[in-house]
């Protein structure tokens, strides 16, 4: 048998009926008998394109409301049969069944309908059931079946109609079959999320069906792949293709920048998913001048966020500096003149949508997946600990600092002064380290460390880290706390005149 099926047969059942037309005209011109539906039946009839309806083969209605139409073994065994069995054919013969080559079918829109707030009800009622088991049957027997389960395929089945006078190849058939299972799975999924909203069954379900291939991944000798729909976040205005670092940066400027959501004006410069530059402004121009003076040095290349408009004096800053990404809610129009300037410079728009709650990550032969980090120290929960109260100038300067420590990677420090990061230590295996490496830093850049104060993702197991901090110049500290020996950082702290707060909340980030 010839590996290539010309369709003699089709039925045609669906929801969208964008690009449907000249599907249904190419069929008529072919001679394929079509068989149809409801709506789509009426399409079809409206276009003076007969049809066979399915009602006339099964010799059943329409009944429960819609919800049984084409659940009948008229029509699963037009799809399923096998053309070079001899009991199947002799089956199809004895019963009356209609031989069907070709399925176009759609879903009912499940997830664009939990998305819009509709009842319970509505949503049961989106719960597709006919079409899902057409697209199945059709997938699994695409040895002798064309399965075309989505209006985003029409054009390609036009294609491949007009190519090959109605024939199909068995390749051609086999990927469709992929597309249909992969839509089936995705649609199951979705279904089931909904379902286990409040995880009572600990099954894990992902299913992505818009996948970009990257240029690599980390490194040129590793694959790459992004699954998500980008533009729903982003509107991209300029530049290459992001890498799949670039990505990574992104995310960890998005959620950075989250923390400061309808605040002052702040900039960010972010380097390997840390922050090596932020400042809160009332112009955001001096914003991003401050926030390239934390380190000029890790800049080069980096990330750079912005939660204001980017303004024509910002952008002639930013174009003296060579970054791969700049993202804002916004660009005047004479920004985006100064910044386009370089070629491949990304420059995007952030949109204002949810960030998911949900983290996933692989481990070992499996995943890990937790709640995102989602609480923000506010003033309202701090806990002075010391005799020594931090004005609300110092209180100002610590917040700013836990949320950047909130965003850098663990062991983490940050020391900040007047809402401008002086620098950080970033992923030290242990906590000496990281104010060390911080403490370098700061003065390696000009910063005069008096005065400042130092924020820690965990809590200090010894008093060494704020005595040398101290040492340094830092007037405050913020902390979790929590450990058996916080009164030994809390002693120390009142007797070298040392403001300290607690959090109760780590946020380490590994």
């Amino acid at each position: 048998m010839s590996n290539t099926k010309t369709i003699s047969s089709a039925l045609i059942s669906v929801l969208s009926k964008n690009g449907l037309a000249p599907i249904v005209k190419k069929l008529k011109a072919q001679g394929v008998t079509i068989y149809s539906t409801g709506g789509t039946q009426k399409f079809i009839n409206e276009l003076g394109i007969e049809v066979v309806g399915v009602e006339s083969v099964t010799d059943y209605p329409s009944i429960l409301g819609g919800r049984v139409k084409t659940l009948h073994p008229k029509v699963f065994g037009g799809i399923l049969n096998r053309q070079d069995n001899s009991s199947d054919v002799e089956e199809m013969d004895r019963y009356k069944i209609p031989q069907i080559d070709l399925v176009i079918v759609d879903l009912y829109p499940f997830k664009k309908t939990v998305a819009s707030g509709a009842s319970a009800k509505d949503i049961i009622e989106k719960i597709d059931i006919g079409g899902i088991s057409l697209i199945r049957a059709a997938a699994k027997n695409f040895k002798d079946v064309m399965c075309v389960p989505s209006v985003e395929d029409y054009a390609e089945l036009l294609d491949l109609l007009n190519e090959g006078n109605g024939s199909i190849s068995i390749e051609d058939r086999q990927r469709f079959a992929a597309k249909s299972f992969d839509i089936s799975s995705h649609y199951d999924t979705a279904i089931f999320n909904y379902f286990n909203q409040n995880n009572n069954a600990t099954s894990l379900k992902l299913s992505e069906s818009n996948g970009t291939v990257l240029r690599y991944g980390e490194n040129p000798h590793q694959k790459g792949y992004y699954y998500g729909n980008f533009e729903d976040m982003f509107e991209k205005l300029h530049g290459k293709a992001l890498s799949y670092n670039n990505l990574l940066d992104v995310d960890a400027a998005v959620h950075l920048m989250n923390e400061f959501k309808g605040e002052a004006p702040t900039f960010a410069v972010l380097k390997h998913n840390n922050a090596c530059g932020v400042a809160q402004r009332k112009k955001l121009h001096q914003a991003y001048k401050d926030a390239l003076a934390s380190d000029p040095v890790s800049a080069f290349g980096g990330v750079l966020i912005s939660n204001h408009e980017i303004d024509l004096l910002t952008a002639e800053e930013i174009h003296q500096l060579f970054c791969e990404v700049v993202i804002a809610p916004a660009f005047s129009e004479d920004a985006l003149a100064v910044l386009k300037l370089k070629k491949n410079r990304i420059l995007m728009v952030l949109k204002d949508i949810e960030l998911p709650l949900i983290s996933v990550r692989s481990c070992l032969n499996g995943y890990l997946v937790q709640d995102k980090d989602g609480v923000t120290d506010t003033a309202e929960i701090l806990e002075t600990v010391t005799i020594l109260e931090p004005t609300d100038d110092q209180i100002d300067d610590l917040l700013f600092a836990s949320k950047l420590c909130k965003h850098t990677k663990s062991n983490t420090i940050v020391l900040a002064k007047g809402k401008q990061l002086c620098a950080s230590g970033t992923g030290q295996t242990s906590r000496v380290d990281a104010l060390n490496q911080a403490i370098h830093k700061a003065k390696y850049f000009g910063f005069d460390l008096k005065g400042s104060v130092m924020a820690s993702d965990a809590f200090f197991p010894f008093p060494d880290c704020v005595e040398i901090a101290k040492k340094a110049g830092v007037t405050a500290v913020i902390q979790p706390g929590g450990s058996i020996k916080d009164q030994l950082s809390i002693d120390y702290c009142n007797e070298n005149k040392v403001a300290m707060v607690f959090t109760k909340t780590r946020h380490f980030k590994h």
